[in-house]
């Protein structure tokens, strides 16, 4: 759920909560007032009937409901000391009506000439079951069109007093750190967005200055490292050819020529991961795996023979995403040159492809691999190996780029699966991954 929508519904269930309450209140009270109406009318009343019974004795003869509204009737001073003016709401039969009609009641007790009655008078509440009746559905009516009412226009104005937020965090979105631009100034009064604002550019400049000082540092790196290296190892191969050279020094210079080799290789890998982490690689087309499999196998065809390693490619259907060419031929090359050296004679590869996967397969030549170190610098599963370890570290981080899945699992063989989502990565995917917010 989105910024806005979440302000929203915390203010909704507020409102929600306050405006039941406010109902609620409201209505008892509107209905208190009117039963407090109808009992001082039934009070005047009674005022009337007791002055009334002073001035004509026949009055406390009515003893039945009939043409009027009261009656009366004699009773023992006893009950009458316990009798106090109560009102309650019953049902009667009224004069001209078939049905039970609602009325309020009071009862009373006075005393006239040393006796003592009970008065009882009633009001009919019709008109005014009519108006709690009306008054309850106004209630509602009033509540559903204020909640409605408020939602509309909490809506509309929050979602317009969150626009300069949605159009930074758009131009954050759509921001390519390869590009050295800035971001646009969005117009706001809004002193919180105007903040955001500064300090998405400071971050944005800070990130900027990071991002090409290690661009530059890795092509100074590749130059500056690589050709020293490479110099060393072109002499050590030009005094290893003398004739005049000692069988020992000989010797001694193919192990120095062996380890000067090792340390090129081991800075090109570092160097390669650092660019694919600093997300530098940025050229994307839509890749079918399969070609960059057959290639890789006729690459290495030689190798594999060496060994006696029968490799198999089968595809179910094809995998397809958008990516660097040459970094998806890293990962696949990577893959079935580990499946080589780390198997046996006479051993096997099985390559499957699907839609959503691809499974490398190679027969094992130890045991499992460690499944929580294996994608780690410098791991080898191999004590001695010759390799920089730096091959899976690789993979891991091509796969990160590009939003793939790794896997490795131990069936007898080594088994490393790729994997993806069930959609092929657009264009628009890949910059959101090259470049994330």
């Amino acid at each position: 759920m989105n910024l806005l929508n979440q302000a929203i519904k915390y203010l909704m269930v507020s409102i929600f909560i306050i405006v039941t309450i406010w109902s609620v209140i409201f209505y008892f009270s509107m209905l208190d007032e009117i039963y407090d109406s109808i009992d001082d009318g039934l009070d005047n009343y009674k005022l009337l009937i007791l002055q009334k019974a002073e001035e004509d004795t026949t009055t406390l003869l009515k003893s039945a409901f009939d043409e009027s509204n009261y009656s009366i009737k004699v009773i023992p001073r006893s009950l009458a000391a316990s009798v106090t003016d109560s009102y309650q709401d019953t049902l009667m039969y009224m004069m001209y009506e078939d049905d039970l009609e609602p009325v309020r009641m009071l009862t009373s007790a006075f005393e006239q000439k040393g006796k003592y009655y009970q008065l009882k008078i009633i009001s009919s509440m019709v008109e005014e079951d009519d108006l709690i009746n009306n008054l309850f559905w106004s209630v509602i009516g009033l509540y559903l069109a204020i909640i409605l009412s408020i939602l509309i226009v909490n809506n509309v104005v929050l979602r317009r007093l969150w626009r300069p937020f949605y159009k930074i965090l758009d131009q954050l979105r759509s921001f390519r750190l390869d590009r050295n631009n800035t971001l646009p100034e969005v117009k706001t009064e809004i002193k919180e967005f105007i903040e955001l604002n500064k300090a998405a550019k400071i971050l944005i400049s800070n990130t900027q200055r990071a991002y090409f000082g290690q661009k530059r540092f890795t092509e100074n790196a590749a130059h500056e490292l690589q050709t020293p290296l490479t110099t060393i190892i072109h002499r050590l191969e030009i005094l290893l050819n003398s004739d005049t050279l000692q069988q020992a020094d000989a010797e001694t210079i193919s192990k120095v020529l062996q380890t000067t080799e090792k340390l090129s290789r081991l800075n090109k890998s570092l160097l390669l991961l650092t660019r694919i982490e600093n997300r530098q690689f940025i050229e994307s087309t839509e890749i079918n795996l399969k070609n960059i499999v057959d290639q890789t196998i006729d690459d290495l065809l030689d190798f594999a023979e060496y060994k006696n390693i029968r490799i198999s490619v089968e595809e179910v259907k094809s995998f397809k995403i958008i990516a660097d060419n040459t970094l998806m031929q890293l990962l696949v090359n990577n893959l079935i040159k580990n499946g080589i050296i780390h198997n046996q004679e006479n051993g096997e590869i099985i390559i499957k492809i699907n839609e959503d996967f691809v499974e490398f397969k190679n027969s094992a030549l130890d045991g499992p691999l460690d499944k929580e170190k294996i994608f780690s610098r410098f791991y080898k599963g191999t004590e001695g190996s010759n390799g920089t370890g730096l091959g899976l570290a690789l993979v891991r981080a091509v796969c990160d780029m590009y939003g793939l899945g790794i896997h490795y699992t131990y069936d007898g063989h080594h088994i490393f699966t790729l994997k993806k989502s069930n959609k092929i990565f657009t264009s628009k995917d890949i910059n959101s991954q090259l470049f994330p917010e």
